[in-house]
Order: structure tokens, then C-alpha cells, then sequence
């Protein structure tokens, strides 16, 4: 994969994005020409990785929140990494598409309708895209069993965002952004993780699309409760009116007459994350949205365990998947010492392909999150949901990842 110096500018190198940029130095053919970020630790810090890992000094940018436009117009780059807080995820990738490069952004890529509208129109015009190509696909072994007919025909899969984020919401020296959305929105905003199996399990944007959204949030009690606990009942937060359902449901019905249920619960004490999936042969209960050996399998009233099935089923991307060794990952990851969706996304800037989230499914994925809450403030009407395709949707073939 060496033959193709990649060129790649980081805007945002704080938690996750420090984790994007050591992902990056460990990909031979890497260069990493320009770094930016408000946060002078973080910009530093970051500095010093990528001349540790024996490549030039890069240029740095964060003079102001809009830095980065000054950054897309002065680099010569492949793609901008885009980590920051959720509301510059598009201004960022519009910048870099009108300057000549791609743009890759952490979830979610666009906040509303109009912002989907206007990437795709961008790329349609500059011939650069913007997807969340890292995200990658959560459980391939899964996907290679659906894709040979071990479960029959998908009818309806449920998953989501679940996980307790109390403590991070009020830590400012965190992630602050997300206590602010909870203040201002109530619906399900975090729907992309659970996307990236969802979407290629049901051919979504391949085969068949999303056609309605129905969703519903309870009340909201847990994010004061939380505050009156540790900071005491007069503090703002223990009072303030919270938008956020502790709890939201979406029911989401394809073209097609499949369904997926999204579940989004970051405000309570509760397991992190589930997926179901089921077919008219079979079905399968995860513990979380990745493959684990002891998740379950049922085929016709036969129970086994999904490690039993894999001799059979395993993905060859990830049976293939051997990198050079390295040491442990920085930053807000897994932890590991591999990031498979960093290496697919090197290679596909080297074969000038687009990620395997493209454009439609980045975009489909995101856009989730605004119209729930348009459902939601409707009292919990369907609202239709767009083709971001325009009709392409019926004649792209499923994913078949190689």
C-alpha cells in the first residue's frame, strides 16, 4: 500500500481526534502536513506525536474557531480528518471539498436536512466527497452470514446508542457539547454507531431506503437528578429544563416493508448496547453491536453460539487482516493496537475509490437524528423521509466488502 504518499490535515486532535492521528502514524506513506485545533495543549501535544514518528514538523492552525478554512486554503491535501464538536463537523468538510480536498468526519457528519442537501450538492460539483468513512461496520462476521442466507430474508433488526454518559455531560474539561443538546433537543441524536451494522444488514441506500420515521422520548428526570446528586439541589442544572427524553424509541420502515427499532439512552444507569437482528429463518441476540463469540444464534428453534458458526462465516476482510505490530493506540478508542476502517481508508484514497461509508450513507445515517426530533415535537407523527440517492438507491447492488 506504500506506493501513494497520502497527504492528510486533522482538524480537531483533542480525544478522539488524537486517536485518529496516532491511527494515521502508524500507516506507512502517511504524512500528516497540517494540524489544527482552538486548544493549545491538545495542538502541541499532537505536534510533538507526529515528529516523534520521524515525519516533518507540521503546520499549525487554531488561531481562531474558524482556523480551518485557512488551513483547507493554504495545504496541499488528500483529506481533512474532521474530530471537533458536532455543529463544525459540516462547516469543516465543506471547506475542504471547496478546496480540493475529501473530508472524513467523526458522527454525526450533518446536524439537519439542509446540510445533507448541501454536501451532496458539493460533491456533485467539486468532485470531492465528505463522508464518516472511520466508522466502519461493526460486525462483519454477522453481515457474511446474512449475506449467505443463514437467517433468510432480514425483516427487522433493533439496536442503538446505550450507554451512560452522566458523568461525561457535566465534566467541561470533556465533552460539554453533549449536556448542551440534551438541554436544547429531545430526540435520537446519536444514531450513526448503530447505523453502521443496521444499514448494511438491511441493504439500506442498496436496494432499498428508508421510507418513515415514527419516534418517541419520555420524560425528562435523570440528567437533574444526576446534577442534585453530586453538586446539590441548588445547583442551575439540578433545576433546569431539560429537552432530552431519559429514553427514545424510533421505529423506521423501509421502501421495502422491513423495519428497524434505534434506541437512545444516554441518561440512565444501564447496559452499554444491544443488537437484535431477525429473518425469516433465524435470529441473533448480541450483547453489543460488535461480534462477540457468545452472542446467539437461533435457526429454526436451534440455539448456538455465533463462535461456533465462525470456522464457517468468518469475514475474509478480517480473517485477511494482518497489519505490522505496533504498540497500543493514544487517545478516545478501542484501545487496541489496530484500526482496520484507517487502513481501508488509506487504501481507498489510494485507488481514488470513495470509504466504505460513502456520501448516501453517511448522510442517510446522520440525518436520522433531525427528523426523529421533528417527529417527536409532532407527537410523534410519521415524518416521510428523503432520498438523499434520488432514485439511485434502487439499482446500487449490497455491500460486498473485499
Amino acid at each position: 500500500m506504500a506506493e501513494k504518499t497520502i497527504r492528510i490535515g486533522f482538524v480537531g486532535v483533542g480525544d478522539r481526534g488524537s486517536y485518529h492521528l496516532d491511527s494515521a502514524l502508524g500507516i506507512e506513506g502517511v504524512e500528516v502536513p497540517a494540524l489544527c485545533d482552538i486548544d493549545d495543549s491538545y495542538l502541541y501535544s499532537a505536534k510533538r506525536w507526529v515528529e516523534d514518528s520521524g515525519r516533518p514538523a507540521p503546520n499549525l492552525y487554531g488561531k481562531t474557531e474558524t482556523d480551518f478554512e485557512r488551513m483547507c486554503e493554504t495545504e496541499d491535501l488528500d483529506v481533512v480528518i474532521c474530530a471537533t464538536p458536532w455543529k463544525w463537523h459540516t462547516p469543516v468538510c465543506l471547506s475542504a471539498m471547496r478546496n480540493g480536498s475529501h473530508a472524513v468526519s467523526e458522527v454525526p457528519i450533518v446536524l439537519t436536512l439542509d446540510e445533507g442537501w448541501e454536501l451532496i450538492e458539493t460533491w456533485k460539483s467539486t468532485g470531492k466527497w465528505a463522508t464518516m468513512g472511520l466508522e466502519g461496520f461493526r460486525n462483519l462476521h454477522l453481515l457474511q452470514m446474512i449475506q449467505k442466507g443463514v437467517f433468510g430474508e432480514v425483516v427487522h433488526a433493533e439496536g442503538g446508542y446505550v450507554h451512560d454518559l452522566r458523568l461525561v455531560k457535566f465534566d467541561p474539561e470533556r465533552e460539554p457539547w453533549r449536556l448542551q443538546d440534551s438541554i436544547d433537543r429531545n430526540g435520537n441524536l446519536y444514531p450513526d454507531h448503530p447505523m453502521s451494522n443496521i444499514f448494511p444488514h438491511m441493504d439500506i441506500n442498496h436496494g432499498d431506503r428508508i421510507d418513515f420515521i415514527v419516534s418517541m422520548s419520555s420524560s425528562a428526570q435523570m440528567l437533574n437528578e444526576f446534577a442534585a446528586l453530586y453538586y446539590g439541589s441548588k445547583h442551575p442544572h439540578a433545576t433546569m429544563k431539560m429537552a432530552q427524553g431519559d429514553y427514545n424509541a424510533s421505529l423506521i420502515k423501509t421502501v421495502n416493508g422491513k423495519f428497524f427499532t434505534l434506541n437512545f439512552d444516554t441518561n440512565t444507569p444501564h447496559p452499554r448496547n444491544f443488537y437484535r437482528l431477525t429473518g425469516t429463518k433465524g435470529a441473533y441476540w448480541g450483547q453489543r453491536y460488535s461480534f462477540s463469540r457468545d452472542d446467539l444464534i437461533f435457526i429454526d428453534g436451534e440455539e448456538r453460539k455465533a463462535g461456533d458458526m465462525l470456522p464457517e462465516y468468518e469475514h475474509p476482510i478480517l480473517r485477511d487482516y494482518n497489519p505490522p505490530e505496533r504498540t497500543a493506540i493514544r487517545g478516545h478508542g478501542s484501545g487496541g493496537r489496530t484500526h482496520i476502517t484507517w487502513h481501508r481508508l488509506v487504501q481507498a484514497l489510494r485507488n481514488d475509490q470513495m470509504p466504505d461509508w460513502d456520501v448516501y450513507d453517511s448522510i442517510t445515517s446522520s440525518v436520522i437524528s433531525p427528523i426523529s426530533e421533528l417527529s417527536v415535537s409532532q407527537g410523534s407523527k410519521p415524518v416521510e423521509f428523503p432520498d438523499f440517492t434520488n432514485g439511485e438507491w434502487k439499482s446500487r447492488p449490497p455491500l460486498k466488502l473485499t
